[in-house]
């Protein structure tokens, strides 16, 4: 009997380890951690859960629900991707990220989907809302509905694009939920989720989601971020014929999402060996809601100890030498207790930082549905309503590069021109503009003693000029940016 108690001992202290480990594995941490959850796409089974069923502010993967309504009332034959939508002054105030179309512009349901899936556009969100739902408000209805149906009961949605609102609430859980239903309601519309990029005139837009083009076999979903958020990522990838879901919310940039959400991918790929050794976590449906309020992240996303504001296109890559990073667990780390009989991971981080596979971006535009020369000319037009907010971005942000004779020919030629050049601090015939719009494309030519007479005074040709009134707008909801 004496023999066996050594081993009876080594035996609980294996167990009563194991069960620690666990227990790390689904407990809750602090209230400023990640929630991460990893799921299989078909049976629903959980892989890995971190504080999955906290209560979090979902930002813009609000929009895969968006989506979801509305490729819903696509398949049931309430409306087409042909449909023509008109863009309001509601939607056209929405703070960035936007495309920032003009009220009165019309576009179709295709087209909407694909700006506000690939560059998280706050303002098309809103123009299917109000086409679809009929308001806002009518539209987060149908939206919270449906979250019911699907079995999200920590969901609730007050709005279509994830802006700060009280009460717009979701859980990694509930993500994962919505990730599998989407997969499994709307196959035909897959293609939503994985655009790799749109070309809208001359601009080019890459997927926020870095995994797109970079991981291997990486299919979906959507990025999201509000400073109370942090930066969350919803990822798809399929591995020989098996599909995992990934829910990274929280994180601390753009990149560390990627990272996180790859190395999630890749553990759960590599385990099918090792699933015997791990305890069953059930399903996601299954995981137990946990009562709270979400964590709010603003002063650690958006304080001022951050160089630069916070946005959902974030480059800045994380570090990986483990010094202070909340990766899961790093790339030195590991999370399940059999993590010593896995396989090494591959490095994320490397992955994430290079350049995405090269694709020819997807085309979309404003106006019907068209093809061939019709097509054309709609891309050409966009192009064109394009170049006057361009030329005013470029001016007020790169001073002394702008040619002032070339500046001079397009007031004179367009009338209308005149905000951007007075917008441009550094152009001294735009500041005199304001003043007298008609008689500067006259006096273009002038001698430069001239010019030099707005310069002197040109925080007075400030005040008059539009370009601050211009860009306050935007500015106001900054910290709202998603």
């Amino acid at each position: 009997m004496h023999a066996f108690r050594p081993l009876l001992r080594k035996s609980l202290f294996n167990l009563f380890a194991a069960a620690l480990a666990v227990g790390a594995l689904v407990a809750p941490r602090t209230a400023n951690a990640e929630a991460l959850l990893l799921i299989e796409a078909d049976s629903g089974k959980v892989l890995q859960a971190e504080n999955a069923t906290i209560p979090w502010y979902p930002a813009s993967v609000t929009k895969i629900m968006t989506a979801y309504v509305t490729l819903k009332a696509v398949k049931d034959g309430k409306i087409t991707l042909d449909t023509l939508l008109t863009v309001s002054p509601t939607a056209a105030s929405q703070s960035p990220s936007k495309m920032g179309l003009r009220p009165g512009t019309q576009l179709t349901v295709d087209n909407a989907l694909k700006m506000m899936m690939v560059k998280s556009a706050n303002d098309m969100a809103v123009v299917l809302a109000e086409g679809i739902g009929g308001s806002i408000d009518g539209f987060s209805v149908m939206m919270n509905d449906t979250a019911k149906k699907l079995g999200m009961t920590q969901t609730n949605y007050v709005n279509p694009n994830g802006l700060p609102a009280d009460g717009h609430v979701t859980s990694a859980r509930d993500l994962g939920i919505l990730a599998r239903s989407f997969l499994r309601d709307l196959p035909e519309y897959e293609y939503f989720v994985h655009i790799p990029a749109i070309r809208f005139g001359k601009r080019i837009t890459p997927n926020f989601n870095k995994l797109i083009g970079r991981y291997p076999g990486a299919d979906g979903f959507k990025t999201g971020f509000i400073c109370a958020s942090g930066y969350n990522l919803v990822a798809s990838a399929t591995r020989n014929g098996r599909r995992l879901i990934a829910v990274v919310l929280g994180a601390s940039s753009g990149t560390a999402r990627a990272v996180k959400a790859a190395q999630l991918l890749e553990r759960g790929f590599s385990q099918d060996n090792l699933s015997w050794l791990r305890p069953s976590l059930g399903t996601v449906e299954n995981l137990v809601p946990v009562d709270a309020s979400p964590p709010n992240l603003r002063e650690e996303m958006c304080g001022g100890h951050r160089k630069h504001p916070a946005s959902d296109d974030d480059d800045a890559l994380i570090a990986t030498n483990g010094s202070g990073s909340s990766l899961t667990g790093g790339e030195a780390k590991v999370t399940f207790f059999t993590a010593g009989l896995q396989p090494p991971l591959m490095k994320a981080s490397e992955l994430m930082a290079s350049a995405p596979e090269a694709v020819e971006p997807v085309v979309v535009y404003t106006g019907p549905t068209r093809s061939g020369a019709a097509l054309v000319a709609a891309v050409a037009a966009d192009t064109d309503q394009q170049a006057t907010p361009k030329a005013r971005g470029k001016k007020s942000r790169i001073a002394r590069k702008p040619d002032a004779g070339s500046e001079a020919k397009t007031a004179a030629a367009k009338p209308a021109a005149a905000k951007p050049d007075a917008a441009a601090k550094n152009d001294t015939k735009g500041a005199a503009k304001p003043a007298a719009s008609k008689h500067a494309a006259a006096k273009s030519a002038a001698d430069k003693s001239a010019a030099d007479k707005p310069a002197a005074s040109g925080d007075q040709a400030a005040k008059p000029a539009k370009p601050k009134a211009a860009t306050k707008p935007p500015a106001k909801p900054a910290p709202n940016n998603s």
